[in-house]
């Protein structure tokens, strides 16, 4: 699958900006703070709907401007897709593709798998369980629509459940109409569980060798799913824990509590790793995602990397670089020494300064 060019509309600090992309190395250069980082946002976020960032769509519109337009030509398997979001302030996104439009985010998953390594990245491992948890569904939500049915799902429930345990103080017979909760909770929750299990089992098989090159041989790093609850015992623990999250307001138990661990030659790296063996252990998770989705879906997805080499050292660089030799990739830097230095093969150069953005002559470094 390839890019082929983006168009974008009142995007942070872009009022207007097209771009065609090579469907190999596009480098993207220029000093800190230019709109670098947007350009591969704007990508992102037509993909998935979502930031990377997190933020919020008033907050990509254009300070003075009520909407924002992202414009996607896309090449899957010789069949090119059109994908159209509207950003707006005070409403819904509206997205389209080929011209029609969609009812539901779940009709664009896949259409185009993108893997965006950024050096936020880095702090999967080491921050807390929330980051892990968001890694796991941007990742999934692209390669299976049936989970991203069933975590649409079963967010509404915690989300409805919530409300309705702040509420219970002042209508102490609304608690019978838990139990209508609870079981959506179960029912979708267990599908979530399930999903999660299978897909960090598979991300495993793949990692495990791909760390072991890294580290030079030296290290085995085993990815393990840690659920809340496994699935036999989440209704009996919904039922226990109801008193518990009546007293507290909140959802006490289920996969929104969910975390996955990195355990390196025994030692969680999570808790007593070094910055060293967490970096790796990001790298290989990342390049690991990259072939995740190439077994699933039988191509390449797309690669973002987002000014991520000068937070890594030599080593880890040369690794990224070899495994990125077949893949459309969209790279963010300050400067082209690293790719120089190394010849490594460039299919496009753009020069980034102050939201403008200037093509600059191919080159190809052999």
């Amino acid at each position: 699958m390839v890019i082929e060019s983006i168009e974008l509309e009142n995007y942070r600090n872009y009022g207007q900006l097209h771009m065609d992309f090579s469907s190999g190395t596009n480098i993207l250069y220029g000093d800190n703070a230019q709109g670098k980082t947007n350009i591969l946002e704007a990508v992102y976020v037509c993909c998935t709907t979502k930031s990377h960032r997190g933020s919020r769509d008033r907050e990509i519109i254009q300070f003075d401007k009520e909407e924002s337009h992202i414009k996607l030509n896309v090449r899957k398997k010789d069949v090119p897709y059109r994908i159209d979001m509207h950003l707006k302030k005070n409403k819904p996104k509206g997205v389209a593709i080929n011209g029609i439009p969609i009812r539901k985010a779940s009709e664009l998953f896949g259409i185009v798998n993108v893997v965006f390594f950024s050096p936020e990245d880095l702090n999967i491992i080491k921050n807390g369980p929330a980051e892990r948890r968001r890694f796991i569904d941007m990742e999934l939500c692209q390669l299976n629509k049936l989970y991203v049915h069933a975590l649409i799902r079963y967010n509404k429930v915690i989300i409805q459940r919530n409300k309705l345990l702040k509420e219970l103080p002042f209508h102490s017979d609304y608690e019978n109409m838990l139990d209508v909760w609870d079981m959506q909770l179960v029912q979708y929750g267990s599908q979530v569980i399930r999903f999660r299990r299978e897909f960090i089992r598979k991300l495993n098989d793949i990692i495990i060798g791909i760390h072991r090159k890294l580290s030079g041989e030296k290290e085995i790093l085993n990815l393990s799913y840690e659920p809340d609850t496994e699935i036999s015992d989440l209704e009996a623990a919904v039922k226990k824990n109801r008193e518990v999250d009546i007293k507290l307001k909140t959802t006490t138990v289920g996969p929104h509590r969910d975390d996955m661990s990195f355990i390196v030659n025994g030692i969680d790296i999570r808790k007593f790793g070094s910055q060293g063996q967490q970096r790796t252990a990001a790298l290989s998770l990342k390049l690991a995602e990259i072939e995740l989705v190439k077994y699933i879906v039988k191509d390449y997805p797309v690669l973002l990397l987002d000014d991520v080499l000068s937070e890594l050292d030599g080593s880890r660089q040369e690794h990224l670089l070899e495994g990125i030799d077949q893949i459309q990739t969209l790279i963010t830097c300050t400067g082209l020494e690293d790719f120089l230095s190394r010849r490594f093969p460039i299919d496009q150069i753009y020069r980034v300064v102050e939201g403008t953005v200037t093509s600059e002559m191919n080159r190809r470094l052999n």
